[in-house]
């Protein structure tokens, strides 16, 4: 990875956000925390749009983003152009993410995740690489879609 990895999530994404963060560090991926620092309760949207922000702008490869469900960080994440948010909560739809759909973000849900779990996900979606080939062709359909007045 040649830029960093951006994290962020709410404070019921805390605790999976800094397991995130643990492995990124032990496997010496560069990553930026956007926050929260805590569990005290926040607006999603805020943490969510400094991230992404990050990856529109090029300063970070890619992001992770936690909050309770998933669902909510999702939705903010897939209003940015050239942004592909994909929730995930097992290795397979990790890979398939990053095959199929070139996910650039990784949202995880927080609620109920163990740390094996979130391992596993997080380096199956880091080493996956997109496939392209006819997968390309739907990835473009989807930039007309968001390059429409």
């Amino acid at each position: 990875m040649k830029r960093p990895v951006a994290l962020a999530s709410d404070h019921a994404g805390f605790r999976v956000k800094e397991i995130v963060k643990e492995i990124l560090n032990e496997t010496q991926i560069p990553n930026e925390d956007f926050g929260t620092d805590s569990d005290a309760s926040v607006d999603y949207p805020d943490y969510a749009k400094a991230a992404v922000g990050s990856i529109v702008s090029g300063t970070a490869e890619r992001g992770v983003l936690v909050c309770g469900s998933g669902v909510g960080m999702s939705i903010v994440a897939n209003k940015f152009p050239g942004i592909r948010a994909a929730l995930v909560s097992n290795a397979k739809a990790a890979e398939m993410a990053r095959k199929h759909n070139d996910a650039n973000v990784l949202v995880l849900p927080g609620w109920k995740m163990e740390r094996a779990e979130v391992e596993e996900i997080v380096k199956v979606w880091l080493r996956t690489e997109f496939e392209g080939g006819r997968h390309q062709r739907r990835l473009d359909k989807i930039r007309a879609i968001e390059e429409r007045d």
